[in-house]
């Protein structure tokens, strides 16, 4: 595979000599490069809609000087884009006399295959399953109204440059595949939907007990919700499922967990570690290691491996997710979360897999200690905010829970909490932790990266839950 710094119009040597030279009293920093290619088909209402493909390469530069950071990018290789950016980035350590850090220990993993999985299979077998996947749908319920399918693909190619001459390279593929299903009755319609995918080629997630189970999944969620009740508001004692649910989790509490919020104080987290953050029981882990999951990378953007990072440890606070440049200042380690967007972002403290380990319940324990209350099975969009910890969550599938059992469906029920405080609200903890089907995404500061989450189902005592119930 060819180098993407042979790529430039200058000899390694030169690149290496510039990069030296505009890091020189830097604390760290590096000079990043990506090539990547994305491709994309979107089919709905019984016709291919939108059909994409696209390629992209560049660098991002960057100098880190204590709390500073210089950086440049430009979406072409060359030297004179390169000394642009050296010109730019070069001021950051001007008059700064820092110790360059010492590069990431290397790795022996890897995590995913180096195929690219955009062109198996073929576009036109790509739209005659997306056809098929419709057919399906719509020849299984006369309720369906609108099926809405996509497949998605993506090959990166990254390598990552220092000023020691360290020098580090990750090829990593990404596949998605959507199911989408509104269903109606009279003048009532529902939507359900359901995703999958991972770092992987298309394989399994396309096969067609794979797809059936996704298309089946996607219409199962509409059929309920469309005999789904008004939410009861009020207090009440909750129930999240395995798996999805644990994008709370991610956002009520991972974020906060993040390096720089806790470094700035500005996390609803920063002092407290060592102390009891959570119930006693829960353990909290950012696993960025995981074989094919879409949150792993075999390294981060920085190039450090990433590990498996224990965060909360029987409720206790034992650690934070660390770059490179937060973890030196607050005299830690980097745990392999530093993570970029493209070339045209810098690193930062980021959640790969963020999962909340098993207990000893079984789900049908948990689920019948409760009298009266809420099951939610699947979430739709959240606000967290970081500093106060308070949280609003939707559910696109939930359930009543009366005396024990799971009775009628509902719709418009709010979950709202603070994260801090609903982790110690957190009194049973089933025994079936899974991850999610490898559909997520995470932003912060304007950067979307690709993540995992997963939970085992768990209940939670006197949460607030906002409904439409009269």
């Amino acid at each position: 595979m060819k180098s993407l710094i042979d790529s430039f119009d200058a000899n390694r040597d030169d690149i290496q000599r510039i990069l030296s030279q505009t890091l020189q009293g830097s604390d760290d920093g590096e000079l990043y490069l990506e090539y990547g290619e994305a491709e994309s088909l979107g089919f709905d209402n019984g016709r291919l809609k939108t059909g994409a493909f696209n390629q992209d390469q560049g660098f991002g530069l960057r100098a880190v000087a204590g709390e500073a950071i210089g950086y440049a990018h430009a979406g072409e290789l060359s030297l004179a884009a390169l000394k642009r950016a050296a010109d730019a980035v070069s001021a950051t350590s001007h008059g700064y006399n820092g110790q360059y850090s010492a590069a990431p220990l290397g790795t022996n993993h890897q995590l995913y295959t180096d195929e690219n999985p955009i062109g198996s299979p073929s576009f036109d077998a790509k739209v005659r399953l997306l056809q098929e996947i419709d057919a399906y749908l719509r020849a299984k319920d006369p309720k369906v109204r609108q099926v809405s399918v996509s497949v998605a693909a993506s090959w990166k190619q990254v390598e990552i440059l220092r000023a020691d001459g360290h020098f580090v390279r990750d090829v990593r593929p990404m596949v998605r595949l959507n199911v989408s299903v509104v269903a109606g009755s009279g003048d009532r319609q529902e939507t359900g939907s359901f995703s999958h995918g991972g770092r992987a080629l298309f394989g399994e997630f396309i096969a067609t007990d794979a797809w059936q189970y996704a298309a089946d999944e996607a219409l199962r969620q509409a059929l309920v919700n469309l005999e789904a009740v008004p939410a009861p508001a009020g207090t009440m004692d909750i129930v999240l499922a395995n798996g999805w649910p644990g994008v709370m989790l991610h956002e009520a509490v991972g974020h906060g967990l993040e390096g720089d919020f806790n470094r700035k104080k500005t996390s609803a987290f920063a002092g407290l570690m060592g102390q009891q953050v959570a119930s006693k029981g829960v353990t909290v882990v950012d696993d960025g290691t995981i074989m094919q999951r879409r949150g792993s990378l075999t390294i981060d953007d920085e190039g450090t491996p990433t590990n498996r990072t224990v965060l909360i440890e029987d409720g206790k606070l034992v650690n934070y997710m660390q770059d490179r440049q937060n973890a030196r200042l607050m005299g830690m380690q980097p745990t392999g979360n530093g993570r970029r967007e493209s070339y045209a972002h810098a690193p930062m403290p980021r959640m790969t897999n963020t999962i909340m380990l098993s207990g000893d319940k079984t789900p049908e324990e948990i689920i019948s200690s409760v009298k009266n209350g809420i099951y939610a099975v699947s979430f739709g969009g959240g606000q967290v905010d970081i500093t106060s910890g308070k949280f609003v969550f939707g559910c696109t599938e939930a359930y009543k829970i009366e005396n024990g059992k799971v009775t009628a469906p509902i719709k418009g029920a709010m979950l709202i909490g603070n994260g801090p405080e609903a982790m110690q609200r957190i009194t049973m903890l089933g025994n079936d932790s899974k991850l999610d089907n490898g559909t997520g995404n995470c932003g912060k500061g304007g950067q979307w990266v690709p993540v995992g989450v997963g939970q085992p189902h768990l209940r939670m005592d006197q949460m607030t839950v906002g409904g439409t119930a009269v």
